[in-house]
């Protein structure tokens, strides 16, 4: 058996990045940018008013208070997209609204709030009274404020977000260069096995393995192809691995131990190569790794949450570093375990566990249901895995852990 930090540095260092697809805006949404987007224009584009208001000229109003308010013309009324004709000249004012050019003369605008109307209602032809003084620039969004004609405003290796894909559109970037999305085959193994559609019969359990893979999969950034049901012959093993070629990477679950019909082992051996089949944690040692035809391979156990646990320690990172993340792991915090445990020292233990803030401001982990491979209940109410380092057979209460957020993604924490 391997360490798992051994596991995961074989795994990375065998993974590159993919090609590059150009894609809609949306999208782009989650993607990682593979080009600097370029803007062809200053942002703003041209000096705009900030509120609702009156263009003013800070010389007229640098006085003006409620007691001692000034008096201004009202010359023009310049909506959002019109560009003013009529310049502002002393002892005037025009009436503007959010977003709309500042008109030559200005250099100032005064919120609507800080005026009261005189005549004709403080509209055009009328007079406006100023309640307060302004400064210079106060209210206006200057030309280039944001960013500059050939300025980058996203950079190559960004992930996208809806604030990115709202910059890339005011720069007129329609589509974005990003990296592809991985392709992940699924493949789950066993006669027992029936679709979820189906009642089991005696000795059957539902294919439950393929759906919270897929799952995993898409949370991670990644295409799921469920491939099917892979009965425990080598037969039937070999049609749905020779697959593998088509897509970037390929996982199975179940069918990696040492059992007589345990078969996918045997099967990788022959058609590709295998890296590692046993790594020392619990839940799930038997974790297969390899390559069909240049293909990465992932044989993860049959039990669900060995198989979950499992995607989470070698796949995921893999699938991130495919689509071009650098942040491959989840995030890490200290706790303290509430409970005593006692586990074999020869291997680590990722128990299932749920963090909760403790009074003093730091964590406390506890487990979050039976651990019990076989069974998900821990795994949905979890909220972290509790990891517990090889060395030690017993872990007592009120000893700090590490623990790894499962709630988080990279990069976020």
């Amino acid at each position: 058996m391997i360490s798992v930090e051994e596991a995961q540095e074989q795994v990375l260092s065998r993974i590159v990045a993919l090609d590059t697809e150009r894609v809609t805006l949306l999208e782009s949404l989650g993607r990682v940018l593979a080009a600097d987007v370029i803007s062809d224009i200053d942002v703003s584009p041209f000096d705009n008013s900030a509120m609702d208001g009156y263009a003013v000229r800070f010389a007229d109003v640098r006085d003006a208070s409620e007691a001692s308010p000034v008096t201004l013309q009202v010359v023009d009324h310049i909506p959002a997209g019109v560009q003013p004709e009529i310049p502002v000249g002393p002892g005037q004012a025009s009436r503007i609204m959010t977003g709309a050019p500042v008109p030559d003369g200005a250099d100032a605008v005064v919120m609507v709030e800080r005026t009261r109307a005189g005549s004709n209602g403080g509209s055009t032809g009328g007079t406006v009274e100023v309640l307060r003084p302004v400064t210079p620039g106060e209210n206006i969004r200057s030309r280039g404020e944001e960013v500059r004609e050939g300025e980058a405003v996203l950079l190559a290796g960004e992930t996208i977000g809806p604030a990115a894909i709202g910059l890339a559109a005011s720069v007129g970037h329609d589509t974005l260069l990003v990296r592809r999305r991985p392709r992940v085959a699924i493949v789950s193994t066993g006669d027992e096995l029936v679709e979820v559609t189906v009642k089991p019969g005696p000795g059957k359990i539902r294919n439950s393995n393929s759906h919270s893979l897929a799952a995993q999969v898409l949370q991670a950034g990644g295409e799921p192809y469920v491939l099917g049901i892979a009965r425990d012959t080598e037969e039937d093993t070999r049609a749905l691995l020779k697959r593998a070629p088509e897509f970037d990477l390929m996982v199975t679950t179940g069918g990696v131990s040492m059992g007589d019909f345990d078969v996918v082992k045997k099967v990788l051996e022959e058609m590709g190569k295998l890296d590692f089949w046993k790594v020392a944690m619990r839940p799930g040692a038997p974790q297969t790794f390899g390559t069909i035809g240049g293909t990465p391979f992932f044989g993860l156990p049959g039990n669900p949450t060995s198989t979950m646990v499992g995607f989470e320690m070698f796949v995921r990172p893999a699938i991130r570093k495919m689509a071009g993340f650098t942040a491959l792991a989840r995030p890490r915090v200290v706790a303290t375990l509430n409970h005593d445990t006692k586990k074999k020292s020869d291997r680590r233990y990722f128990l299932r566990g749920r963090l909760t803030r403790s009074p003093g401001g730091g964590y406390t982990a506890a487990i979050s249901g039976n651990q019990s491979s076989a069974l998900l209940t821990a795994m949905h109410r979890g909220n972290c895995l509790i990891s517990l380092p090889e060395g030690e057979s017993f872990v007592a209460a009120g000893t700090e852990v590490m623990c790894i957020r499962i709630d988080i993604e990279e990069g976020t924490a």
